[in-house]
C-alpha cells in the first residue's frame, strides 16, 4: 500500500526589516533548513509544497500578516496538510493566537512542525510541549514589555524625553544622546496665545473660533516615510490637550504623575496654574448642565444609520421647560408610520458611543494591538496618547470624537462604530500606517429596553442597572405585610402611608412573588418590560414555579 502524500508548506517570518535586501537573508536560511528537513521525512509521505509564504518585517504579536493570511487560506483549501517552521515563536509568540491557529489547522486536518523542536502537532505530547513552549515565549515577552515599561517610568522621574512626535512649541534636541526638547520659538508663541486666549474667553469655542480668525495652526508634521501631517486648524480637542499638557511648565507627564522635566517650560505657572482652575470650573458647569438643554449640540449627526440603512435625523421635543434631545429614523419625520423605525433617547446614546470608543481604544492600548509593530518604549507613550485623548472625549463630552467616527450603524442586536483612521491616528499623534486597522472597527451586541416611559439602552455585556421604583415597591409590600400581621387595621396602614386601602391591596402582591423573583429584581436581572404597573394588573400564579415560568423564562 503506497504511502499518503502529506503536502509541507513552509512559513517564515522576520520581525525587522533589516537585512532583507541582502541576497542571502534571514527568511531564505529559515526556508532552507525547513525544505531539508522535510526532504529527510521524505519516507513518511512528505513533500514541499511549491510557493513561499514569507512575512518580512512583520510582528509576531499579531495574525494580521499577508503570508500567514494567505497559508491560512490554502490550508482551509486542502492544498496544504503540513505547516513547517523553524522555531514556533516565527508563528506566534501569543499562546491566544495559537489556540485560535490550532483550532484552524485542526478544523482542516493540517498539523504543524517546528524543525529545531523536536515535536509536532499531530500528536497529544506535541501539543502539550507546544504549549509549554509557548507558555515561555509569551512570559519572554511580556517580561520583557516590563522590562521597557519600567524603563521609560524611571527615565520620565529623571525628567527624559522618551520619544514620539514632537508636541506643539518643541523640537527635539540636535543631539541624538541627549533625551530632551528644544523651545520651537515660533510654535512657543502659539502655545502661549492659546493659554492667553483662553485665561481671556473661559471657553473653548470662543478659543477655537479666535484661533481659526487669527489663522494659527497645529504642528506640522513629516514622517520619515514622506507623509505629511498637522498643519490644519486647531480643534477644540486639541486646544484642549495643549492646555493641559504639563510639558509646556517643564514637566514630564507619566501616567497620572508628573516629573521635573530636563526641557525649558514655555508657559509660567501662573498663567498655568489660572487655565486649570478655569478649566476645571467649566468642566463643573458643563456637567451641571444637561444636553438637553443644549439642543444643539448632536455629536452622532449624519452618523447613524439603522438596520433598514436609513439615517437618524436629530430633533428635540419640549416638555414644560426642558428640552428632550432624539435620533429618529428620516422615514419617521414625515408622519410615516413604520413600526421598524428607532427613535432613541440622544444623551444616553452619545454617552453610551463615548464609552465604548474610549474603553475600545484603552483596551487595545493595555494590549499593545494598537499599533502593534511600533516599538515597545514607544507602545507606552502611545497608552498615554490615548489615555489623554479618551479624557479628552468625556471632558469634552465628546465633541472631539465627531471627526473620529465616520459612521455607526444599529442593528437589532448588534452595534457597529466604524472609525475613521486617518482622523484617529492625527489625534494620537503616530502614522496612519502604524494604526491596527482591525481597531477602526467595533461591534458589539447591544438591546434597547423599555420601561414604561424610559427607555435603556445596554451596550456590550453592560447590564441593565435595577429598577428602582419596583424595588422600593417591593420594600413597601413587604413593610405592609410585616404590619397586616401584627394586626394592625388596613385602614390605619394606608393613613400612615398617605395612600388608599386599594393601593396598598394591589401592590402588597410583590411580597408574594417566589424569592428567585425578588432576587432577580434587586440584582436588576429581571426583565426590564416587568414595571410595577405591569405586575400589578397581571394575574399572578400563586405557585412559585408557574410564577418563575410567567417572569424568569420568557
Amino acid at each position: 500500500m503506497s504511502q499518503p502524500v502529506i503536502r509541507c508548506a513552509i512559513y517564515t517570518r522576520k520581525s525587522s526589516d533589516e537585512g532583507l535586501d541582502q541576497s542571502f537573508n534571514s527568511l531564505d536560511a529559515q526556508y532552507e533548513s525547513c525544505a531539508s528537513y522535510i526532504a529527510s521525512q521524505r519516507h513518511e509521505g512528505w513533500k514541499l509544497f511549491k510557493g513561499r509564504y514569507d512575512d518580512g518585517g512583520v510582528s509576531g504579536g499579531t495574525l494580521e500578516r499577508p503570508a500567514l493570511k494567505r497559508l491560512l487560506d490554502d490550508i482551509e483549501a486542502g492544498r496544504v496538510q503540513m505547516v513547517v517552521v523553524y522555531k514556533i515563536d516565527r508563528l506566534t509568540r501569543s499562546l491566544a493566537d495559537f489556540a485560535k491557529l490550532v483550532e484552524r489547522l485542526d478544523a482542516a486536518s493540517c498539523s504543524f512542525v517546528s524543525v529545531t523542536q523536536a515535536f509536532n502537532t499531530s500528536s497529544s505530547m506535541g501539543r502539550l510541549t507546544l504549549n509549554v513552549l509557548l507558555s515561555f515565549a509569551q512570559f519572554e515577552r511580556e517580561v520583557t514589555a516590563e522590562r521597557i515599561r519600567d524603563k521609560i517610568a524611571a527615565s520620565k522621574q529623571k525628567g527624559l524625553w522618551m520619544g514620539g512626535v514632537c508636541p506643539l512649541g518643541y523640537d527635539k534636541h540636535p543631539d541624538p544622546q541627549a533625551r530632551t526638547l528644544v523651545v520651537n520659538d515660533g510654535e512657543a508663541k502659539t502655545v502661549t496665545e492659546l493659554f492667553q486666549l483662553y485665561d481671556q474667553l473661559c471657553c473653548l469655542r470662543a478659543v477655537e473660533h479666535e484661533v481659526a480668525r487669527k489663522g494659527l495652526r497645529s504642528k506640522h508634521h513629516i514622517y520619515s516615510t514622506g507623509r505629511v501631517a498637522g498643519g490644519r486648524p486647531f480643534s477644540r480637542g486639541q486646544i484642549y490637550y495643549v492646555l493641559r499638557n504639563p510639558l509646556y511648565i517643564g514637566q514630564i507627564r507619566h501616567k497620572e504623575m508628573t516629573y521635573p522635566g530636563q526641557h525649558p517650560a514655555i508657559v509660567s505657572l501662573e498663567l498655568w496654574e489660572r487655565v486649570q482652575r478655569k478649566l476645571m470650573q467649566a468642566s463643573r458647569s458643563k456637567r451641571g448642565l444637561s444636553k438637553s438643554q443644549n439642543p444643539s449640540s448632536f455629536l452622532l449627526t449624519g452618523k447613524l444609520i439603522d438596520d433598514a440603512g436609513d439615517r437618524l435625523t436629530p430633533t428635540s421635543t419640549v416638555k414644560g421647560n426642558r428640552k428632550h434631545r432624539y435620533y429618529v429614523s428620516s422615514r419617521l419625520t414625515s408622519g410615516t408610520k413604520d413600526i421598524s423605525g428607532w427613535r432613541l433617547p440622544a444623551s444616553k446614546l452619545e454617552e453610551k458611543i463615548i464609552t465604548l470608543v474610549a474603553e475600545h481604544l484603552a483596551e487595545h492600548a493595555r494590549r499593545m494591538t494598537l499599533c502593534p509593530d511600533l516599538p515597545l518604549h514607544q507602545m507606552a507613550n502611545l497608552r498615554d496618547e490615548v489615555a489623554t485623548f479618551a479624557a479628552a472625549l468625556k471632558n469634552l463630552a465628546g465633541t472631539e470624537l465627531r471627526d473620529v467616527i465616520a459612521n455607526v450603524r444599529l442593528g437589532d442586536k448588534q452595534v457597529e462604530v466604524h472609525l475613521n483612521a486617518a482622523e484617529l491616528a492625527e489625534r494620537l499623534h503616530i502614522e496612519v500606517g502604524e494604526l491596527n486597522p482591525e481597531i477602526t472597527a467595533i461591534q458589539v451586541p447591544w438591546q434597547i429596553k423599555r420601561r414604561g416611559v424610559e427607555t435603556k439602552i445596554i451596550i456590550g455585556d453592560e447590564l441593565a442597572p435595577p429598577d428602582s421604583t419596583l424595588i422600593k415597591r417591593l420594600d413597601q409590600a413587604h413593610t405592609w405585610i410585616g404590619e397586616m400581621r401584627r394586626s394592625v387595621p388596613l385602614k390605619m396602614i394606608a393613613d400612615q402611608a398617605g395612600v388608599s386601602p386599594a393601593y396598598i391591596r394591589t401592590r402588597s402582591k410583590l411580597a408574594f412573588l417566589s424569592p428567585k423573583i425578588q432576587r432577580a429584581i434587586l440584582d436588576g436581572a429581571l426583565d426590564p418590560k416587568f414595571t410595577v404597573n405591569l405586575i400589578i394588573g397581571m394575574a399572578i400564579p400563586l405557585k412559585w414555579d408557574a410564577q418563575e415560568t410567567l417572569f424568569l423564562k420568557t
